[in-house]
């Protein structure tokens, strides 16, 4: 058990009711899960005010709850705690709870509307291959040294982020790194955790369902800069027209990285080729197993986390030549016949367009693209019109389709992309509701040397229907398709 005063440690408080020097058992913000001797701290969150549940909580036998406005009728024998921010505390709380992790290891975070899980699982692989011991919370999925355990979301909530850290602790993980995603620093998931850096991929048109406006989306991102230490480095992509902007107010070291200018950290592309590229990072080349510009800058931004960590420059190298690429990013995969199927994350019309510039940078002559995609339900959807409109433009034949529709109608979400084709392209698209049945149709029309692109879901395994989640992966379709044994 812990001294409720102890947990509070750092946390500002408005007022106590009840005193302190109470003993608790846990910490919850999910009132179903209170069990006697919890704390219960009530947030408010986008769907749901926890104020609503103070008192089911204290009926379930919480002896203190955290709260920003005190419930009119106090329970005898809790202790109430009025914050100014719950999300805020409950970050400082559990960390304490904890015993702070975060402190206890290096925590690199990664933030960006792109480029965030490769980036962070190319550092937990490369610093594993210079025998290190380390941790990775990422989208795809979270490990434990060695150890995996699923991901929910591209950043946990706060309880369950500091436990994740205490594993690691456990485990003897000296380095932990972590996407860090606008929902979590607006949200304050990452409250109270220790950074010893933090990476800048770019910012492009991304979750404005959630931010409404593109500067509240570029203050998301800064806020988490702006709360760095001065001994953490604070690394950004200088060819991003956002870059210098995550800087701006930061008191951590500050550093840059490009291909096009001159940065702290320069990276250039020697030879491309589609199973991998020759790069020139800081007037020394290495093969690398990854294919197109945005791997590049991906490749750079881990190449100076590893040398601002105090790796050595040629450990770094040599770690990086040995590293392949992340499950759903740019993943390719070849038919009997010479088709090419490349299954990609791009959810965005930015990502999206890079994807298929590569694509089309590196086919063959004569070689036709066609691109499978469509937009996900309750998302962002102002979006969708670009999405159809980048795919139109770097691509041959398109076929639109379901990503994740959840509560929304397919139908409805491709309307919303046929928005953006204008009436030069109408004639190489086609709509398709049904997603296997959309990468069936590219992929059968598709000839030797054609490359078909299959853009959206990337490593998930599952679509997101009506409140239900059906299992469905992409590579596993298009592997039944060519007929490859999985």
């Amino acid at each position: 058990m812990e001294r409720l005063q102890d947990l509070l440690m750092d946390v500002v408080y408005e007022e106590i009711r009840g005193g302190e020097e109470c003993l608790v058992n846990g910490i919850h913000f999910d009132s179903r899960k209170i069990r006697k001797g919890d704390v219960f701290v009530a947030q408010r969150g986008v769907s749901a005010d926890g104020h609503a549940f103070i008192a089911k909580a204290v009926e379930a036998g919480a002896v203190a709850v955290v709260c920003e406005e005190l419930p009119e009728d106090l329970a005898k024998g809790v202790c109430y705690v009025q914050v100014a921010d719950s999300s805020e505390a409950l970050g400082k709380m559990v960390a304490n709870y904890y015993g702070n992790p975060s402190r206890k290891m290096k925590l690199v975070g990664v933030t960006g509307t792109n480029g965030k899980t490769t980036t962070a699982t190319l550092l937990y692989e490369l610093l594993r291959l210079t025998g290190k011991k380390a941790g990775l919370l990422s989208t795809v999925c979270n490990y434990v040294d060695d150890e995996k355990f699923p991901s929910t979301h591209t950043t946990p909530d706060a309880v369950e982020l500091n436990g994740l850290l205490k594993k690691m602790v456990d485990a003897g993980c000296e380095y932990c790194f972590m996407e860090v995603s606008s929902h979590a620093i607006h949200q304050k998931r990452i409250a109270g955790l220790d950074f010893d850096g933090a990476i800048f991929s770019n910012i492009t048109h991304d979750h404005l369902d959630y931010h409404k406006t593109f500067r509240a989306y570029i203050e998301a991102k800064k806020g988490f800069f702006d709360g760095l230490k001065k001994e953490a480095f604070a690394l950004t992509n200088a060819d991003d027209k956002n870059g210098a902007v995550m800087l701006q107010n930061t008191v951590a070291r500050r550093y840059s990285y490009s291909c096009r200018t001159l940065a702290d950290f320069n990276a250039k592309a020697v030879e491309r080729r589609l199973d991998g590229t020759l790069l020139r990072l800081d007037g020394q080349e290495v093969w690398v197993k990854f294919t197109g510009d945005f791997n590049v800058y991906n490749l750079l931004a881990v190449y100076a986390s590893a040398c601002l960590l105090g790796l050595e420059k040629e450990q770094v190298l040599r770690a990086m030549s040995m590293l392949v690429p992340v499950s759903g990013r740019f993943e390719t995969i070849l038919s009997k016949e010479g088709v090419m199927a490349v299954v990609d994350y791009a959810h965005t019309p930015d990502a999206l367009e890079n994807v298929l510039s590569t694509i089309n940078g590196l086919k063959g002559k004569g070689a036709v693209v066609y691109t499978v995609v469509g937009a996900g339900g309750d998302r962002d959807k102002t979006k969708r019109p670009e999405m159809a409109d980048a795919a139109c433009r770097y691509s041959d034949f398109v076929v639109l389709t379901s990503d994740n529709p959840r509560s929304e109608e397919p139908e409805a979400i491709i309307a919303d992309m046929m928005a953006g084709v204008k009436e030069e392209y109408a004639d190489k698209v086609q709509t398709e509701t049904d997603r296997k049945e959309a990468i069936r149709k590219a992929l059968t029309v598709a000839v030797k040397g054609d490359i078909v692109l299959i853009a959206g879901k990337g490593h998930e395994d599952y679509q997101e229907i009506k409140g239900v989640k059906h299992h469905f992966d992409d590579k596993e379709v298009v592997k039944e398709i060519f007929n490859i044994q999985f």
